[in-house]
């Protein structure tokens, strides 16, 4: 008995960390899904319009084919999604019982979206073979608009974290009253969640041209491949010019209302106008000076009000407690984080422009081992660019739970033993996540051999409005005329 009651002591941990290490692993993996959810779907319908407009057989391929990869990477998503929602009550039970009926309200609204979306997808695939071009084009359209819908409302709920509106609280600190409108549109969610659709149409641009780009290094130059990278690079070209000004505009909004963690984000150990954008460094162990990186004087001054330039006064972290605001360790994570999305998003910039300059003065995208190259990293450096924004976000929001509200430490639940489902959730989620990664390539891989041999059983050219026969095959050069005249006239 006392060896057993030694080892449960010996097992007993912190549970704050782990419940937060927990989170962050299980928040940044779901993420990676999330833009493939919500933007992979206009992109389908992209090129199913130019299948059913132009007669594309390959436009239509892409269609059938990218639906169908939608369709795997939403349900894992929803698994993925479903173990957050059991970990706001499993990990943060003092939270929930505080704030359950406010932050609630979006999830709600984002439990909607979901079913609509799920329902939707399920149409959408179950009509290729059962319904007209333009009816089963039109059943996609409530997917684009849910998947936006559903992003917006997890959103809003993480906006109402660093904002808080939209409840009454009694004597006693419960809430005893919810405006569910005040909860939704608090002051942060508008630039929040453009950011983030924004981000989603960027990530998922980036992420699927880049297969593309790489099929085109390896030799595969044909029309399909071109086509499989134009339409979402194009996409993410677009998304990503207009996400620099949302960040933009973001940026100095927390300036202005999120003081303590623009401090960390600029590392500005004392307020003071004509503050330098200080490129990587770091802040010293006591938080009053800044040791390494490269100044750039006065930019980050500049950038916060440009209508008063070097001489705009930016907080420092003498302003708050030190209780009140990120730790030195934890306001360095945010800086590095910042340089990390700033840096990875004006390259995604420099290359959607040279994307856009070739298509200005040549009519076609940069071909060469360099461009393509970089654009089958694309992918990658844009995910990465993405998680480091919710750290800049999440990291920065300490101490806090609930900004002003309720802390971290005591949100968390009590639980010692929380150090078991971290490594449960860990294992799982690699097993969800490999077992993706083959089906996704044993998907790909399928395809290709089908397209090899056109006539195989089950070769997807066999739709109601597409081609009756195998297409000729694309010389990389084609227009699509190899497509039947009745394609979208039906």
């Amino acid at each position: 008995m006392n060896n057993a009651v030694g080892l449960l002591n010996a097992l007993a941990v912190d549970p704050v960390p782990w419940a937060r290490s927990q989170m962050a692993f299980t928040l940044a993996s779901h993420i990676i899904l999330v833009p493939l959810g919500v933007s992979w779907a206009a992109m389908t319908l992209i090129a199913n319009y130019r299948a059913i407009k132009h007669g594309d057989s390959d436009a239509l391929l892409l269609a059938q084919r990218w639906s169908k990869y939608m369709a795997v990477t939403f349900a894992v998503g929803a698994v993925t999604g479903t173990v957050l929602s059991f970990e706001f009550g499993l990990l943060w039970p003092k939270f929930m019982g505080q704030w359950g009926a406010a932050f609630g309200v979006p999830f709600a609204l984002e439990g909607l979206f979901f079913f609509t979306e799920a329902i939707f997808v399920s149409i959408y695939i179950y009509g290729w073979r059962r319904l007209k071009p333009w009816p089963h084009f039109w059943t996609g359209v409530p997917i684009v608009i849910a998947g936006i819908g559903g992003s917006v409302s997890v959103v809003a709920a993480n906006a109402w974290m660093n904002e808080p509106a939209g409840f009454t609280l009694n004597a006693a600190g419960k809430v005893v009253d919810v405006d569910p409108l005040g909860v939704i549109f608090n002051k942060a969610m508008p630039l929040e969640a453009l950011h983030m659709v924004v981000a989603a149409y960027v990530v998922g641009g980036f992420l699927i041209a880049s297969v593309y780009a790489m099929g085109m290094l390896r030799g595969r130059r044909d029309r399909y491949h071109r086509l499989g990278f134009i339409i979402p690079f194009s996409v993410a070209a677009v998304a990503i010019v207009i996400q620099m000004g949302v960040g933009d505009s973001l940026a100095r909004w927390v300036h202005k209302n999120e003081p303590q963690k623009f401090a960390a984000i600029e590392l500005v150990p004392k307020t003071r106008g004509d503050v330098p954008e200080t490129l990587l460094g770091r802040l010293n162990a006591a938080g009053t000076g800044v040791e390494g990186g490269i100044p750039i004087p006065g930019l980050a001054s500049i950038l916060s009000d440009p209508s008063t330039g070097k001489n705009t006064v930016v907080q420092g972290r003498n302003a708050f407690a030190a209780n009140d605001q990120p730790t030195v360790s934890e306001a360095n994570v945010v800086h590095l984080a910042w340089d990390v999305m700033v840096g990875f998003g004006t390259l995604l910039s420099l290359l959607a422009a040279w994307y856009a300059l070739s298509w200005l003065f040549r009519r076609d995208f940069p071909k060469t081992k360099w461009f393509l190259s970089i654009a089958s990293l694309a992918g990658v450096l844009s995910v990465i660019t993405m998680e480091a924004g919710w750290v800049v976000t999440e990291v920065g929001r300490q101490p806090w739970i609930v900004r002003n509200y309720m802390r971290v430490q005591n949100a968390a639940t009590g639980n010692t033993g929380v150090w078991i489902t971290f490594v449960a959730v860990v294992l799982l989620y690699i097993a969800v996540g490999v077992t993706t990664v083959l089906v996704l390539r044993g998907m790909s891989r399928r395809y290709r051999e089908q397209a090899a041999e056109p006539g195989a059983p089950g070769n997807e050219s066999d739709v109601p409005y597409g081609p009756s026969t195998p297409p000729p095959p694309s010389d990389g050069a084609g227009t699509g005329a190899g497509a039947p005249a009745g394609v979208g006239v039906r």
